[in-house]
């Protein structure tokens, strides 16, 4: 408890990244709302609230009026937590106690006046003396208050108690009486609310947002969240100004000095490179040659695959002469298989910043652009999300490379979004006919930060792995998507034989 805030000193949350979000915790001897439908997480947050209590040698109280102990115990053991240390009182019926020793003590809400089970839990914090409560749930003071002025009272009640005795209390909370009931808003020195929702295919998302906390300037929004064994992890969301780094500006090559040429020397460090092409063109063998000739310098490199498992990836990579395995075991590669009906956006980010944050990760690719649109549960909202992702990358110094396909195999092309203007670099790729063969061309269209070569140079692949041939100037007809080669057909690179 180092941080302060007005006479609070900020407590930390136990959520991964909620701290984050709440400019680094609640406010202690505060009273702080939890708001949300069932399953939405609330009781999972105020469990880790008071584990990490539990972990300062605070003392700590759970009030349940709606779920019994044995309840809370069998969550916490799905979990993996050790609840030993945590006083819980319940006010449930008696059968549903864990503890045979325990039932006579139990009294059940509903046979109780409201004054009456307010006096009793004043009692029991009395007794422990907890620095850390979660009053789960008000819904039931609710139901037997029978009346809004009585039970902005008794709640008004509960918050002035706690304060008076240095408590920090959060107040769980199902929305039973509506999302737009105002009382206990105005009594709470925070409200956070959870929400749930469900896509039409896929997980479920849920996601966060702080509505109020006085005194505060906190991070407004919606942030993901995910519930997994562990307990819950808020994904706050990324405003790329705030990650800011010093980096050498050298360009990165990719080991194949015609592509290099082609780019102006290579893709400069801080920037975003968008690879746009026909299914099969070699978009992603081209981002693999310079995420390969990243970890053959020694740096780190990120490979988010939406499009083939982890196993393809290395294999086909293997078939173009790119052993990597060693990298991968080492650490220097991170490979991400990404299934978009499991995974949220701001999740996504996440791995993506431990990646660059945390394993310092130089060159990342992101293939393709068509798995991230389809991992957005609001389509309209892809182009913002993915320039705060291209910006954040940026100012990390990162080579970042976008791919993107096309629709249509030959003739005019299609691309599902348009993201040339936040791609400092755009590199694309085409069919073209020749010597009776289907061959590959690839011409730079844009470079921001320096020149770069306006011809078109064809590339092979094959087992030998990738080569970038000579500029070819007798091109005609390549922006219309039909380039069509009238050259000499021995300035073309040879297709090797089984033998060579």
């Amino acid at each position: 408890m180092s941080v302060l805030s007005g006479d609070a000193v900020i407590v930390p949350t136990g959520v991964p990244g909620l701290d984050d979000i709440l400019a680094g915790g609640y406010a202690a001897n505060r009273a702080h709302l939890i708001e949300g439908q069932p399953g939405s997480g609330k009781t999972t947050i105020g469990i880790q609230f008071l584990l990490e209590g539990l972990r300062s040698s605070e003392r700590c109280l759970y009030i349940t009026l709606s779920e019994s102990k044995r309840e809370l115990l069998a969550v916490a053991e799905r979990h993996g937590w050790d609840l030993s240390g945590l006083e819980i009182y319940e006010l449930i019926p008696p059968e549903l106690s864990l503890d045979p020793s325990n039932q006579q003590t139990l009294i059940h809400s509903s046979e109780l006046e409201l004054g009456e089970t307010v006096r009793m839990v004043l009692a029991e914090a009395e007794r422990v003396k907890p620095t850390r409560v979660v009053f789960d749930s008000l819904s039931e003071i609710r139901l037997l208050s029978q009346g809004s002025l009585r039970y902005r009272r008794q709640v008004l009640a509960l918050k002035n108690f706690f304060l008076l005795h240095n408590t920090t209390v959060l107040l769980l909370d199902d929305l039973a009486a509506g999302p737009d009931d105002l009382n206990l808003h105005r009594l709470a020195h925070a409200i956070i609310r959870l929400e749930q929702l469900a896509p039409i295919y896929g997980v479920e998302r849920r996601r966060v947002r702080v509505i109020k906390m006085r005194g505060t300037h906190f991070r407004g929004g919606y942030h993901d969240l995910i519930i997994r064994r562990g307990g819950v992890q808020v994904f706050p969301r990324l405003v790329a100004q705030e990650h800011q780094r010093a980096f050498d500006s050298e360009p990165a090559s990719s080991a194949l000095p015609e592509l290099d040429a082609l780019l102006g020397g290579g893709l400069d460090r801080g920037t975003t490179t968008l690879i746009a092409g026909p299914s099969g063109s070699g978009k992603s063998s081209l981002a693999l040659a310079f995420a390969y000739a990243a970890l053959k310098r020694g740096e780190h490199a990120l490979f988010v695959n939406f499009d083939e498992t982890r196993h393809v990836f290395f294999r086909r990579a293997a078939g173009l002469g790119m052993d990597l395995q060693p990298f991968h075991d080492a650490g220097a590669l991170v490979a991400e298989h990404v299934d978009p009906a499991e995974l949220s956006p701001g999740e996504l980010v996440g791995r993506i910043r431990n990646a660059v944050e945390g394993h310092d990760a130089r060159v990342v690719v992101i293939d393709s652009l068509s798995g991230y649109m389809n991992a957005m549960p609001e389509e309209q909202f892809l182009l913002l999300q993915m320039h705060e992702l291209a910006t954040y990358l940026n100012q990390q110094g990162v080579v970042s490379i976008l791919i993107l396909a096309q629709s249509g195999m030959v003739g005019q092309m299609h691309s599902p979004l348009d993201l040339t203007y936040l791609s400092d670099a755009v590199l694309m790729l085409r069919f073209f006919e020749a010597g009776g063969r289907i061959r590959r061309a690839a011409s730079a269209i844009k470079k921001r930060t320096g020149p770069h070569e306006s011809t078109i140079r064809e590339f092979m692949i094959d087992a030998g792995g990738i080569r970038v041939g000579e500029a070819l100037t007798t091109f005609r007809g390549v922006l219309t998507g039909v380039p069509a080669y009238e050259g000499d057909d021995q300035t073309l690179i040879r297709q090797r034989d089984a033998a060579g």
